[in-house]
């Protein structure tokens, strides 16, 4: 019987690894693709056993699930159709009527989206906190009603790369029985694997950094047995299931997270520290810079800063010439892969809300963000000068 269980001691060997079928079907040495919809019956005790590609349970989905799983010292995991369908299945498994959310302040426009238009048509509530209030947990109680049942939080925001006191908010859930689910998207299992400090889920959109190629869609939601098997029942009835060869290109890109994510740490690190000189710029966001308002958060809790950066330019006018001069850069939206990308938030992740909504996260158009990827770092910089050095 082909099993799917095993691990290893260290991250770099499980994205490579963990959860290859044991033994090898038909002795391929990739786990091969199973593009059927439907399998034979055997003994199924369960609807959910039933084997059925809609199901999440085909031998590409529990490889892959099982080697998501490894890389964030979790018991089980679920891959997804996309990082929406990951955030709010999740979010969905947990509260309903009635029921209330606090969700960090500033949060992926998508997932902010939902909590502002969708959730109140379905009865839920969520007020914003701030998670590196300096009060704290004083702050935070203030928000609490009878209802509140789950915290949203992300480890490096999206846009602003703001990072709180993530310890602090678990054992404020833990406090009042509130379930927290963090998007780790920006950070990776390399940087920061949030289960193992007490978050309950980590949800991912795959699309990025794990898949780190720019070529599928998808998402993965990792926590303990009992949380992701009530995240999996409501999926099943929602329908967001990935595909066999998006599992396929998912598990591929997974074996190289660990070189990606070095090299993209470390060229984010130095193109913050040259951004943060030029006169262009009047402030740039990025938590491995000392002058970050999150640094002590970041330093205390992640073993790298990430590959994510944004920068406010001195006018939305140079914002715009510096995107038409880049050469390197592709003006694009998404970000986690090889290749840097840049792109003002308002006009991608965030245009979905309002104009007064994105002003008051401070989402502005003088706000460009940065996707770091694998390229040279000197030529990068230099790029990045010439582009910036040209004016309005």
């Amino acid at each position: 019987m082909t099993e799917y269980k095993e691990r290893f001691e260290t991250l770099d060997t499980n994205v490579v690894h963990a959860g290859a079928p044991r033994p090898n079907i038909e002795g391929a040495v990739v786990t091969p693709v199973f593009q059927s919809a439907n399998f034979l019956m055997a003994d199924e005790a369960t609807y959910d056993a039933v084997r059925y590609l809609r199901l999440s349970n085909s031998p590409s989905h529990l490889a892959l699930h099982a080697r998501l799983a490894a890389i964030e010292s979790g018991e089980a995991a679920l891959a997804t159709a996309s990082g929406m369908a990951a955030i709010t299945t999740s979010i969905l498994a947990f509260v309903g009527q009635g029921d209330h959310v606090l969700a960090q302040k500033t949060l992926y426009g998508g997932t902010q989206s939902f909590l502002d238009e969708d959730a109140p048509r379905m009865g839920i509530g969520y007020t914003a906190i701030d998670t590196a209030d300096p009060e704290g947990p004083r702050s935070w109680e203030k928000a609490l009603t009878p209802k509140t049942k789950l915290m949203m939080l992300e480890t490096i925001s999206n846009p602003l790369m703001e990072v709180g006191d993530l310890q602090a908010a678990v054992d404020f859930a833990r406090e009042h029985g509130l379930v927290t689910v963090i998007d780790n998207t920006f950070a990776t299992p390399v940087n920061f694997r949030p289960l193992e400090i007490g978050i309950d889920l980590v949800v991912h959109s795959a699309t990025k950094y794990l898949n780190g190629h720019s070529d599928i869609v998808a998402g993965a939601v990792i926590g303990s047995e009992a949380h992701v098997h009530k995240v999996r029942h409501l999926l099943l009835h929602l329908g967001g299931s990935i595909d066999p060869h998006a599992c396929f290109l998912l598990e591929r890109g997974l074996k190289t997270l660990v070189l990606r994510v070095t090299r993209q740490n470390e060229n984010a690190g130095r193109l913050a520290e040259f951004l943060a000189g030029r006169p262009e710029i009047r402030k740039v966001n990025y938590p491995g810079l000392p002058s970050d308002p999150g640094h002590a958060f970041a330093r205390n809790l992640l073993s790298g800063f990430g590959g994510m950066l944004s920068f406010y330019a001195e006018s939305a006018e140079i914002a715009e010439a510096f995107l038409g001069r880049v050469k390197i850069p592709l003006h694009a939206a998404s970000l986690g892969g090889v290749e840097t990308l840049v792109v003002r938030p308002s006009r991608s992740s965030h245009l979905g809300q309002t104009p007064e909504g994105r002003q008051r996260l401070g989402i502005t158009d003088d706000l460009i963000r940065v996707s770091v990827g694998i390229e040279n770092p000197d030529e990068l910089i230099a790029d990045f000068e010439q582009a910036l050095a040209g004016g309005a």
